[in-house]
């Protein structure tokens, strides 16, 4: 079963931004829908389920023995960057506060405009890390301060992110290798931001071409929904391990209880747990992109949408309406 009209009248009366939507059960897709002229081969900006994937290519890159282990300070991935005088807090910082969001920045709201027009994101990400405060522990959602994550990636791995995604990650799922989108004018990250057309299998990069950490990778919802279904079964996609079962256990780890600002959901590495009471996580984006995966009925779900703001009620769809009448049917 593929097609539910049930579920595609729903959807194009109360969820207008969503284009794509695949469910995986076992190694099977059970259900698979279009909207606004999408087809499986399109693509489209899956927002902050970027940061998601950038905690995956971490852990698989601490599997390969890249990485020590997330209590590695930030700063031994950067031996050249000069810290700024009298900042003491940058090196104390590691890999841990970046994936649960701890780390400490020296800004009150985030300098889009600082950063995405700079030359090398991950430098001006590194400039604005630490502070007076020092370590607090407080969680601070922050999209620019990810992007250090790529550069301590590449730095460990001697690779570009991009090409060690597509071969440790994506080509091993079956998805389309992606290519670096090359433009990065203030026009074209508006555009790559709101423009409601198909995208192709492209990952935003800087001038220097590194490719975002925080939003810009251009995924279908069956790639989501394949990513989610090698983390229901612990890691492997059709008998192929992709990440370790210890990595999928630390990044889903609830870290931080977070309050009503962030939907009364716990947080891990770079990945949200809905609710602890339940045995399913998510990587979630803007305009209610969303990777689902529920491992004990080996399921997940991809949902990909154009960007809308202020979508937070993504997982309460997927488990009160989209499963509900998947299972009905």
């Amino acid at each position: 079963m593929t097609k539910n009209h049930t579920i595609h009248t729903y959807v194009e009366e109360n969820e207008p931004n969503i284009c794509e939507i695949t469910v995986i059960k076992e190694n099977a897709i059970i259900y698979q829908d279009y909207w606004h002229g999408y087809t499986g081969d399109d693509a489209l900006n899956v927002m902050s389920v970027t940061k998601s994937i950038v905690a995956l290519l971490t852990g698989i890159a601490i599997d390969l023995g890249c990485i020590a282990g997330v209590d590695e300070p930030v700063l031994s991935f950067f031996p050249d960057y000069t810290v700024k005088r009298g900042e003491k807090t940058i090196y104390d910082v590691t890999i841990r506060h970046l994936l649960t969001m701890t780390a400490p920045y020296k800004y009150r709201s985030e300098p889009w405009t600082k950063v995405c027009t700079s030359d090398d994101w991950t430098k001006a990400a590194l400039d604005l890390l630490g502070g007076r405060k020092g370590i607090t522990g407080e969680f601070r959602y922050a999209t620019l301060g990810i992007q250090i994550m790529n550069g301590i990636i590449e730095q460990a791995t001697g690779e570009t992110v991009i090409d060690f995604a597509n071969q440790h990650l994506f080509e091993p799922l079956g998805i389309t290798s992606t290519v670096a989108h090359g433009d990065c004018s203030k026009e074209d990250q508006f555009d790559y931001l709101m423009n409601k057309k198909p995208r192709k299998h492209e990952w935003y990069c800087d001038p220097g071409g590194v490719v975002t950490a925080g939003w810009g990778l251009s995924l279908s919802a069956t790639d989501l929904a394949k990513i989610g279904i090698m983390l229901a079964h612990d890691g492997c996609y059709q008998e192929k391990r992709i990440v370790s079962k210890e990595w999928i256990r630390q990044m889903t780890t609830p870290y931080q209880k977070l309050g009503e600002q962030f939907g009364n959901q716990s947080y891990g590495f770079l990945w949200w747990i809905p609710d602890e009471k339940k045995d399913a996580f998510a990587a979630i984006g803007d305009g209610g992109n969303v990777i689902y995966v529920n491992p004990k009925k080996h399921l997940a779900v991809g949902v990909a949408g154009t960007f809308k703001p202020r979508i937070f009620d993504r997982v309460e769809f997927i488990e009160t309406k989209l499963l509900p009448a998947i299972d009905e049917a």
